[in-house]
């Protein structure tokens, strides 16, 4: 696996083996457990998958094999040195490099034009009432984190993503008043 390839699923799989050795089952149920699957697409399979592409790219290696009760078996991973590197040289990359990404909202809005006005504007009152429960839900974790002591650096994504609800949710706003006011001729 190229270094360049780590996808956003394996870069999540690496940092959690950087907390802690642990199975994919265990890495899975502590991605959903801190709502990480708002940024990263995951499913116990495709985190399977994952980790045995790492495995292959020596990026991770096994620590052996448990089982308990009637569970099955169940392998536990570790990130390797050259996992670590990995991990380092991807997250700079993805700080640092913008890249086109593809989101279905500014192409439905550059569209939009094609739909009577009234659709339209009944259209975003749903989709900025949606904005505002994800909005709520963020802000109660946040709470929920900062009450346990959970240090920023954790989930400053969470604010990240606030931002970006907060935009959005004024930019449709703003966006309707120029469309109901007639300011922007429809």
């Amino acid at each position: 696996m190229a270094r360049a390839a780590l996808t956003p699923l394996g870069v999540a799989a690496l940092a959690l083996l950087v907390e802690a050795p642990m199975h994919p089952y265990e890495m899975y149920q502590l991605l959903m457990a801190r709502h990480e699957d708002r940024l990263v697409k995951v499913r116990p399979g495709t985190l399977y998958h994952a980790v045995g592409r790492l495995e292959e790219a020596g990026l991770v290696e096994s620590t052996g094999i448990d089982r308990a009760g009637n569970r099955p078996e169940r392998t536990t991973y570790r990130i390797t040195a050259t996992g670590r590197e990995a991990l380092t040289e991807r997250l700079q990359n993805m700080l640092a490099e913008p890249v086109d990404e593809y989101p279905v909202f500014p192409h439905a809005i550059a569209e939009a034009h094609n739909l009577p006005s009234g659709v339209v504007l009944e259209l975003l009152d749903h989709r900025v009432a949606n904005l505002e429960n994800q909005l709520d839900f963020l802000v109660r974790g946040e709470e929920a984190v900062a009450a346990k002591g959970v240090e920023p650096k954790f989930w400053i994504d969470v604010k990240y993503q606030q931002t970006m609800l907060r935009t959005e949710i004024d930019w449709i706003r703003s966006f309707q008043n120029d469309l109901r006011s007639g300011q922007l001729p429809w």
